[in-house]
């Protein structure tokens, strides 16, 4: 199964988050804060919302990171995405 979004909807998925700090030190599942940073794979294709003329600026492959505790997670074929609107990707990763 596939996701394809609608409107100026994003799929992400959740990069790995870090285990290991700086200094060396390992952090237990529990430790670990939510990854905000997140890699694009769909994107709806834009269009008029809320009246509104919407031109995606995100394409499938960006690495974004994202507002903390938005969008709504979803598991399709035993893997999570969280879908979003474009309005809550911060900025891209480059």
């Amino acid at each position: 199964m596939t996701i394809k979004p609608l409107f100026d909807k994003v799929v992400v998925e959740n990069l790995k988050a870090e285990e290991k700090t700086k200094s060396g030190l390992y952090l237990t599942s529990a430790a670990q804060e939510k990854p905000a940073t997140c890699l694009v794979v769909a994107v709806g294709p834009g269009g008029l919302v809320d009246g509104k003329e919407v031109k995606m600026q995100v394409k499938v492959g960006d690495k974004v990171l994202l507002a903390k505790y938005s969008g709504t997670e979803v598991k399709v074929d035993e893997k999570e995405y969280t879908i979003i609107r474009q309005s809550d990707i911060l900025a891209i990763v480059e």
